[in-house]
């Protein structure tokens, strides 16, 4: 696995620990079944500041050899597509539980019989895929309740080959208040407008998490204000 070669973040006690979220706790996850919803993200995404930027470490994350990748809440597929860039021979499975999101990934992945799109809700534990060399995220698991990130976090682990790494690109909390501000004024939005099914918790203690599940190097690789990419390695 390789890491990005920014200035790496101090060890120990983990900033953060223990921090509660600011944002209120609404999650409603039905608003990602709507065709409305799912297609105001997608054609959005693009447009994300700094996404270009944490999906730079993503790259630079990848291990040398994917035989298979499982991707958690695939959207449209845009994670598979990027992992395809390098390892375009790699096996994939994209899971998601909205109806337009996997109606967009199918549609992106018709004709190739090496990718599988799964409809599966992530609060569920995950059915029998198989073994994975690269198990990726991007911008759904903040939607589950904490006890449920981490036992996805854990089964993560368990499905993953000696080697295997786990990455997570994440939207998680900020610590306070004004930082919380600062990050949606960059995003043009209020907090009002804020998707009400997120369920947002900081770096740290997924961090945290997932060397207490045995994760080796985990750390986070990237972070812009909500913006972060962790993740670790099944040694």
């Amino acid at each position: 696995m390789t890491f990005a070669t920014s200035r790496p973040l101090e060890m120990g006690r983990l900033p953060g620990d223990g921090a509660r979220s600011v944002y209120p706790m609404q999650p409603d996850t039905t608003e990602w079944a709507s065709s409305h919803h799912a297609h105001r993200y997608l054609a959005k995404q693009d447009d994300l500041p700094h996404r270009a930027e944490g999906e730079a470490v993503f790259f630079e994350c990848l291990p040398a050899k994917v035989g298979r990748v499982l991707d958690l809440g695939t959207g449209d597929g845009r994670l598979i597509a990027l992992v395809l860039g390098v390892h375009p021979d790699a096996e994939a499975i994209g899971v998601d539980m909205s109806p337009p999101m996997l109606e967009a990934a199918r549609g992106r992945f018709a004709g190739n019989p090496g990718i599988r799109i799964v409809e599966h809700d992530l609060n569920d534990p995950l059915p029998d895929l198989g073994r994975f060399d690269l198990i990726v995220s991007s911008f759904a698991i903040h939607h589950l309740p904490d006890e449920r990130k981490r036992s996805l976090y854990a089964e993560c682990f368990d499905i993953l080959e000696p080697g295997g790494v786990f990455l997570n690109l994440e939207h998680v909390s900020s610590p306070t208040e004004r930082l919380r501000d600062a990050f949606l004024s960059g995003l043009g939005m209020t907090l009002e407008e804020e998707d009400k099914s997120n369920i947002l918790l900081d770096t740290w203690t997924q961090v945290r998490w997932l060397r207490d599940i045995g994760f080796d190097d985990a750390d986070c690789y990237w972070k812009w204000r909500e913006f972060a990419l962790f993740g670790g390695v099944r040694t």
